[in-house]
């Protein structure tokens, strides 16, 4: 089976079943940008796709970048002055500030008031928080919990490790026809948030599925990697590769009920780009194209002025602009099967165009090829308009010079890239097309130089002649 015969054989209730079936397993475990939760998540994605999963040691040099000590956590809880637990990590991931140390002790309210966080605007959600990078210790709660809580003696405990490790990643590699490389990359270090991102870890996963079951022109490059440390980390560790990647997409937000969007690589005008604009306007229109900045996920890192690689992002919601992003509203509840299923559509659709993205030549560009000799048009004439599929034909005949690649046409024509590669396909099995290679160069006729080099002709001749006087 063929990638166009996997979009045409789409299941999209059971695709998107199926996936959500892994965001509800994965739920559960506790993730940061390192630690035993990230190793859990990507042996069960091993289950799925033959993974190859790498670790890097804690102070490791990776570009600008150290890798930071190893952080697991066990437990945590916060008893008033009662002996109450009021507050206990076995009930949610979020509770506790991501990499907070170790502690144990008693605090006044005011005291471990300066290390809760709390959304007073929700004052029913959880807000999710990290401290990576600074050595620090915290608890986050509903706000609405914290209103209830009176003065007095608290007893806190932490019980978690930060200690030399590793980082851990998760790659998978699918050879294909030819040495461009096409990289998906999805963070895997968030704890208990399903949009953000087990939605992207769970799309690729079963992108990387039905991949590796079909005939590939390009190389894939399937990434799982913790937030920014991981994707620097990995470009650290594959720059001699990095000049094989042709077109890149991070994946994440991709199971909320909100419009698709797609940010643009730095590069702005490169191929992916022009891939996913084309998809998303013809199938959703109110999809919304957004322009490079340098603030979002592992984009920032792969189009890094160093790198430029054309790597886009694919979403729905963006990042910040929904109430329950990096909260623990972003549950269960918040990613539904069929807009999962849907954005897994689209994203195969993008791969299509970049897979059967081709540049043509016609083999009778002196006038139009006689078509209904060769079974293309209609025995009857005299119509107004012509059909469908013939003013595909006509358009992808028109174009194909050896300058333009289909998605050119479907641009120019207003066709939707699918039809453009379906009529290629015919006219190429009817001996009217022949597939563009420096081998394949159109050649002008005796005596039909093209213009440019009749006018550099004529130019040498002015020059002789001015020469002679």
């Amino acid at each position: 089976m063929s990638l166009a015969e996997i979009r045409e054989n789409f299941d999209a209730a059971a695709a998107g079943t199926r996936m959500y079936e892994l965001i509800e397993q994965l739920y559960p475990i506790c993730r940061s940008i390192t630690g035993d939760g990230v190793r859990r998540t990507l042996e069960i994605l091993r289950r799925k796709i033959p993974l190859t999963i790498y670790e890097v040691p804690s102070g490791t040099q990776v570009l600008d970048w150290t890798i930071p000590r190893e952080w697991n956590i066990r437990g945590a809880y916060i008893k008033d002055p009662q002996g109450k637990k009021v507050l206990d990590f076995a009930r949610s991931n979020l509770y506790v500030v991501g990499y907070s140390t170790p502690i144990h002790g008693k605090f006044t309210l005011e005291e471990l008031k300066t290390h809760l966080q709390s959304l007073p605007e929700h004052p029913d959600w959880i807000p999710y928080r990290t401290s990576y990078y600074v050595e620090n210790w915290g608890f986050c709660l509903p706000h609405r919990e914290l209103l209830g809580w009176k003065p007095g003696e608290y007893e806190v405990c932490i019980d978690s490790s930060l200690e030399p490790g590793a980082l851990t990643y998760g790659e998978l590699c699918l050879p294909g026809e030819t040495g461009e490389t096409i990289l998906l990359s999805c963070h895997v270090c968030h704890p208990s948030l399903c949009n953000d991102n087990l939605s992207g870890i769970s799309l690729l996963t079963h992108l990387a599925e039905h991949l590796a079951s079909v005939p590939l022109r390009h190389s894939y490059v399937f990434l799982f990697v913790p937030g920014t440390i991981g994707s620097i980390a990995w470009l650290s560790r594959n720059r001699s590769r990095l000049s094989s990647i042709a077109h890149g997409l991070v994946v994440t937000n991709v199971g909320d009920a909100g419009s698709c969007h797609y940010k643009k690589s730095r590069r702005g005008e490169a191929e992916i780009d022009r891939a996913a604009a084309h998809v998303l306007r013809h199938a959703d229109p109110d999809c919304r194209i957004l322009d490079f900045s340098p603030y979002g996920y592992d984009e920032r890192q792969f189009c890094s002025p160093g790198f430029d690689l054309p790597v886009g992002v694919f979403s729905r919601s963006v990042h910040g602009t929904f109430p329950e992003y990096h909260t623990s509203a972003d549950d269960l509840d918040f990613v539904r099967p069929e807009y999962l299923a849907d954005s897994y559509s689209k994203c195969l659709a993008i791969l299509h165009v970049l897979e059967e993205n081709r540049t043509y030549i016609n083999r009778f560009p002196f006038g139009e090829p006689q078509l209904g000799k060769r079974g293309l048009y209609r025995k009857m004439g005299g119509q107004n308009q012509p059909l469908a599929d013939e003013l595909a034909m006509l358009w992808v005949l028109n174009l194909s010079d050896g300058r333009h690649s289909l998605l050119d046409i479907a641009e120019r024509s207003g066709l939707e890239f699918h039809v453009a590669a379906s009529q290629a396909k015919r006219l190429l099995e009817r001996g009217l097309l022949l597939e563009h290679t420096r081998a394949s160069r159109p050649k002008h006729n005796a005596g039909m130089a093209p213009i440019h080099s009749q006018k550099q002709s004529r130019a040498r001749s002015r020059k002789r002649s001015l020469k002679g006087a």
